[in-house]
């Protein structure tokens, strides 16, 4: 991710009155950080995720996947934009705001060069404090998915299938990774 800004202490209503650069502007306990517009592969990894998790979530009705810019706001300090997140339906329906979208149930962040070591880090420590339940890392170059959870010290490395079950599905969403990086990269 770009490096951190010098002031030395944001707040999300700092952030939200920037004006539109065309970059992602996040903070994390008051720290800012500007990422660049990703790469072409990065937005192909992202999308083809997001189609698997919004005909899933169609299906079993346990929440709503957004795309980046969309901001998830912990507290005052602490706003990011993963590049896909999954909230919870409010009264059976879509988030009509980003405050009321709440924690998300999955976030997901696709590495580039510039975010790498804040998605492994800076981030993976936020979504793990928060408690969100599952965090996932899209490595394009290992052509792997790290998935953290709330305890844990160190990644599952997923290079075969991922399978996700929120707390209320009847049955797992599994994507099988080597039909995901042949649309990734081969389609």
């Amino acid at each position: 991710m770009g490096m951190a800004a010098t002031q030395t202490h944001w707040t999300v209503d700092m952030v939200q009155a920037l004006p539109d650069d065309g970059q992602r502007h996040e903070i994390m306990d008051g720290e800012l950080f500007v990422t660049p517009a990703p790469s072409a592969d990065h937005q192909e990894a992202a999308f083809r995720l997001a189609r698997y998790l919004y005909a899933y979530l169609a299906a079993h009705r346990v929440g709503h996947v957004f795309t980046a810019p969309g901001d998830v706001e912990f507290d005052r300090h602490t706003l990011v934009q993963p590049d896909l997140f999954v909230v919870p339906l409010v009264q059976g329906k879509r988030p009509r705001t980003w405050k009321e979208a709440g924690r998300p149930l999955l976030a997901v962040e696709v590495l580039s060069p510039s975010t790498a070591r804040v998605d492994r880090v800076r981030k993976r420590e936020l979504y793990q404090r928060q408690g969100v339940p599952e965090y996932w890392i899209v490595d394009l170059d290992a052509r792997v998915i790290e998935r953290w959870r709330p305890e844990e010290l160190r990644p599952e490395i997923l290079t075969d299938r991922i399978t996700w079950a929120p707390n209320e599905a009847a049955e797992p969403l599994t994507i099988e990774l080597a039909e995901y990086w042949h649309e990734v990269f081969d389609a």
